[in-house]
């Protein structure tokens, strides 16, 4: 038979309400931490696990925070959810994972399920610019962050990595190595990520006294690699003259390789190729790409415990969004432009 509350209580020495504060993330603050130590090991002993439906009916709460992914066949979304899962169950949360298929109408079934199991948070990793944005479609379920991406407003809680940065480093290094005809294969208009990554390419292109060319900047409708195929296919088409690309992610790098081997070109030697994200498998695709490095591990778990800080104080201000930095990831798929190339 499952040991009881009473139980631990008498094993450590303490009043049953006392126990029960002792064991529950959200009010273990009010007990002294040598108590805290004492019932959780007389927790231990008897193994006593506590009845979720009991204390959510105590405390109004679940212990769930869901999290909507837009497409979990990305890979930088499994180190992300690690993160999350890695903060949430260490503070005695279990975290529901949706997944929406970046599909509108599926999103707001996945936030209605969610609503509906009352999650105590959410985290929100689909997030777009236009109506669709307003973080209060999220925020009126439960208090929410966002991660990846930004919403419309930029007050609302939110884990970003430094694309001005990443950019700017990416830039930087081919620069470096000689090029000047550098291309932008750019992500949907509607996602932030796609916008800063944008602004940050041309901006340092311009600092560096190189002329921003329109020609070379070519936007998907989608993210994958048959869209940066096709987008970098445009480009080299164009005769635009690109000696190197600065590609929206690495999904859409591995497309541009694609679009370079079937014109009869090589990376590094005709084209120098860079991604962005650094996703599991980066260094074994060939050649090893060059990428900016994003820990989306850590990215998830800040965005949990940004959550947790909101849901342990709700009458706090919310917190200031925070922007993680990166580090730009050199291997095989850079070089300098070929001699005679434009540069």
């Amino acid at each position: 038979m499952p040991a009881r509350l009473s139980e631990v209580a008498a094993l450590a020495g303490v009043h049953p309400a006392t126990a029960s504060r002792a064991l529950n993330e959200a009010t273990r603050n009010k007990v002294s931490a040598d108590t805290v130590l004492k019932v959780r090991r007389a927790a231990e002993q008897l193994n006593y696990s506590p009845n979720p439906a009991a204390r959510s009916l105590v405390t109004n709460r679940t212990s769930t925070v869901g999290v909507i992914i837009g497409d979990l066949t990305v890979p930088l979304f499994p180190p992300l959810l690690r993160g999350v899962d890695d903060v949430t169950s260490a503070a005695g949360y279990t975290a529901l994972i949706v997944n929406t298929d970046n599909d509108w109408s599926r999103e707001l079934a996945r936030i209605a399920a969610l609503q509906a199991r009352r999650v105590d948070g959410l985290i929100v990793a689909t997030a777009t610019s236009g109506d669709q944005a307003d973080p209060r479609i999220w925020s009126s379920v439960a208090p929410t962050v966002f991660v990846v991406r930004a919403p419309a407003d930029p007050l609302a809680p939110t884990v970003l990595s430094d694309d001005s940065m990443g950019v700017h480093l990416a830039v930087e290094h081919l620069v470096a190595q000689g090029h000047r005809r550098i291309a932008h294969v750019a992500g949907p208009p509607e996602i932030s990520t796609a916008t800063a990554r944008l602004r940050a390419y041309r901006e340092a292109l311009f600092e560096r006294g190189i002329e921003v060319d329109p020609a070379l900047v070519t936007t998907m409708d989608s993210i994958s690699a048959d869209a940066g195929t096709e987008a970098l296919g445009r480009l080299l088409d164009s005769g635009a003259g690109v000696t190197a690309v600065l590609a929206f992610n690495d999904i859409v790098a591995y497309g541009c390789y694609r679009a370079v081997r079937q014109r009869g070109l090589r990376c590094p030697e005709d084209i120098s190729i860079v991604g962005y994200s650094d996703m599991n498998g980066a260094d074994l695709v060939a050649p090893p790409l060059t990428t900016v490095h994003v820990d989306h591990q850590a990215m998830g778990a800040e965005a949990a415990r940004m959550l947790l800080g909101m849901l342990s104080d709700p009458g706090a201000r919310p917190p200031h969004s925070v922007r993680l930095p990166v580090s730009l990831t050199v291997r095989e798929s850079t070089a300098p432009p070929r001699q005679g190339v434009p540069r």
